[in-house]
């Protein structure tokens, strides 16, 4: 049993975050709470898998590792979506709305939720595949993305890991144009939680296997190589929930035989929450 639950708790994971969705949804709460609840019960069960089927024991965070993370939860992830989400919608949504632009009708408002959902997991990775790509190559894009990259564990919480900056641009990319497409609320917290606990999947310190679904998925087992220390390992696997663009675009990397060495940066990197939000503004 030991041997198969590996394979099991990525689908389980995944199914049990939406089932919870659709089952809250029925019970009329409302669709922002529906949201929240949904990634909170998703983080909570991956946090009893790491701590009762550790991919690494080395990977275990020390106790200034989870301050500093929940430090960048809380205002990365938690206090500037809304934020930011608010002055799209003031400075760019409205004065688009109002003026009549045509990108409502880009979007297939018509489709069934689970194909836009589908569609918006598509495109969304695909810019965000680019962006990732130029963070990693572009000398003052990579300043802010370091910051993420300064973890030497992956357990779930580091998945918040982000610069506010380069959160900001990931919003832009992610967000911005379906909100100004219109895309339904509903559509909207669907993709949140499949890119927040695929995310928190994709960061954990879990026994996860993924077989085939290397190809389909952003997964732990790829995402890990995202991780590495040694920057040809780490120049690969960009991809947040799914990998086609990877698979496409020749950055797919999961050699067979070994795992990951060590993760993080060949520089020394500093540790505490004020000094990663100062770090790229540093010599």
């Amino acid at each position: 049993m030991r041997k198969l639950l590996p394979w099991l708790f990525y689908p389980l994971v995944m199914t049990t975050a939406f089932l919870l969705f659709a089952l809250l949804q029925m019970q009329g709460i409302s669709l922002k709470v529906t949201t929240y609840i949904t990634i909170i019960t998703a983080a909570v069960i991956i946090t009893l898998l790491e701590l009762n089927f550790p991919y690494s024991i080395k990977w275990r965070p020390r106790m200034e590792d989870v301050r500093v993370d929940m430090a960048f939860m809380t205002l990365v992830q938690l206090a500037l979506p809304p934020l930011i989400g608010f002055t799209f919608t003031y400075m760019l949504i409205e004065p688009a709305l109002a003026l009549n632009l045509p990108f409502v009708q880009f979007w297939p408002h018509a489709w069934p939720t689970w194909m836009q959902v589908l569609l918006m997991i598509l495109l969304a990775d695909l810019l965000r595949y680019w962006l990732h790509r130029a963070a990693h190559t572009n000398q003052y894009l990579w300043r802010l993305h370091s910051v993420h990259h300064s973890v030497e564990q992956l357990y779930w919480l580091n998945t918040s890991r982000f610069h506010p900056l380069e959160k900001l641009l990931q919003m832009m990319l992610d967000s911005l144009p379906f909100l100004l497409m219109g895309v339904d609320e509903k559509v909207l917290s669907l993709y949140y939680i499949a890119y927040a606990t695929n995310g928190f999947l994709q960061h954990s310190n879990i026994q996860l296997r993924f077989g085939i679904l290397n190809y389909v998925v952003g997964s732990a087992e790829l995402h890990r190589w995202h991780h590495s220390k040694e920057p040809k390992e780490s120049n690969t696997n960009y991809g947040n929930n799914v990998i086609i663009w990877d698979l496409l675009f020749g950055t797919w990397f999961l050699p067979k035989g070994r795992n990951v060495d060590t993760l993080g940066l060949l520089e020394e990197y500093p540790k505490t929450f004020l000094k990663l939000l100062s770090a790229p503004f540093r010599k």
